[in-house]
């Protein structure tokens, strides 16, 4: 969720590395939801501190100046001026004003968990279901932040109990507080959600990502070109999700496995970071580099925080190795055997 603050310091993370060793894999979960919540509070300050040095820059250097009927929306939620928002409401505006991240008035309800507000939104027509720039819905939010009053006004207003980030994640896998938890996946139960149909809609997010790069193979697009502000590919996508037919396709129609971000991670950086390890043997048989390091010095094995992941990791630099070794080995042979007989030749000639 692009708007929730910035993302852990990758120094931070190996600090940890020693810690999270030790711990489960649902305490893995457990720490990564926890992460995400301090993220959306990080973002609720920022932004409300943004807003506020904002307005009185352009206060004290433009009297007259104009803001829009949204940007005024957007501030308005974030200070939790309701009657504000209900003046600008009643005047059309509309309640899906989003920031630069596709941030909603509702999506700062749920952070804040603000529910006179999110009410006051919902009756006025905002979009239960609006996603930010990384695909979180209200629901999204409010389920990790742990708002259970907040979660059960989005569930009775239509909220897509399967909706699907940018992580891959639906609102249950994020929710870490055990009573909203419980609240979301009895709703689940009464609706005859399945197994199955949770893989099927998660895959479907990945069919549609498939969808769409064929089509842009099709005409021509650059697959290495940034498709973001940090300077990540599609390839740098895939694999952060996971998405191994949208990964293969990419690598089968020569995507490059070592473009970098601005933080020069390769896409075998973002496969360790979010431990997919098909993705890494398939980037590592198309030729990418497990010794490859970002701008922290780090290498894949480095930032994945999966213990059983660093060992397979491991296990596959030492194979990626020996791969090479084996590669050169003729090359060193052929040298010896050139040097051999260039000295041979030379001695025949001084005799």
């Amino acid at each position: 969720m692009s708007g929730c603050g910035p993302k852990m310091e990758h120094s931070d993370l190996v600090s940890e590395m020693a810690q999270v060793e030790h711990l489960t894999t649902q305490e893995r979960l457990h720490l990564a939801r926890r992460r995400r919540m301090q993220q959306l509070k990080l973002w609720q300050q920022r932004e409300k501190e943004w807003l506020r040095s904002r307005a009185k820059r352009e206060k004290s250097t433009k009297r007259n100046i104009y803001f829009s009927d949204s940007v005024m929306l957007l501030e308005a939620a974030a200070r939790n001026d309701i009657e504000e928002v209900r003046r600008l409401l009643s005047r059309g505006v509309t309640p899906d004003a989003t920031n630069e991240d596709g941030l909603t008035a509702l999506h700062q309800c749920c952070i804040d968990n603000n529910e006179a507000m999110m009410r006051l939104l919902l009756d006025n027509g905002a979009n239960v279901n609006a996603e930010d720039s990384e695909k979180w819905t209200p629901l999204h939010a409010a389920a990790t932040c742990g708002n259970l009053n907040l979660v059960r006004i989005l569930i009775q207003r239509g909220a897509n109990l399967l909706a699907v980030n940018g992580d891959g994640n639906m609102p249950y896998d994020i929710c870490e507080e055990e009573r909203t938890l419980d609240a979301i996946e009895s709703e689940m139960a009464a609706r005859g959600v399945t197994q199955r149909l949770i893989d099927e809609t998660r895959a479907a997010t990945e069919m549609k990502m498939l969808m769409d790069v064929a089509e842009l193979a099709k005409e021509g697009v650059d697959l290495d070109e940034p498709r973001d502000s940090q300077g990540a590919t599609l390839l740098h996508i895939a694999s952060a999700n996971g998405y191994l037919k949208v990964v293969e396709f990419l690598l089968e129609h020569r995507a490059s496995t070592d473009v970098v971000d601005h933080d020069s991670w390769q896409p075998v950086h973002a496969a360790a970071c979010w431990g997919h390890l098909e993705v890494l043997e398939v980037l590592v048989q198309y030729g990418a580099d497990l010794n490859v390091r970002n701008k922290h010095d780090e290498t894949p094995a480095d930032i994945c925080e999966e213990g059983e992941l660093r060992v397979r990791i491991a296990r596959l630099q030492a194979e990626q190795e020996e791969h090479r070794r084996r590669a050169h080995a003729p090359e060193r042979r052929a040298g010896a055997r050139r040097s051999s007989s260039t000295a041979s030749s030379s001695r025949y000639v001084a005799v």
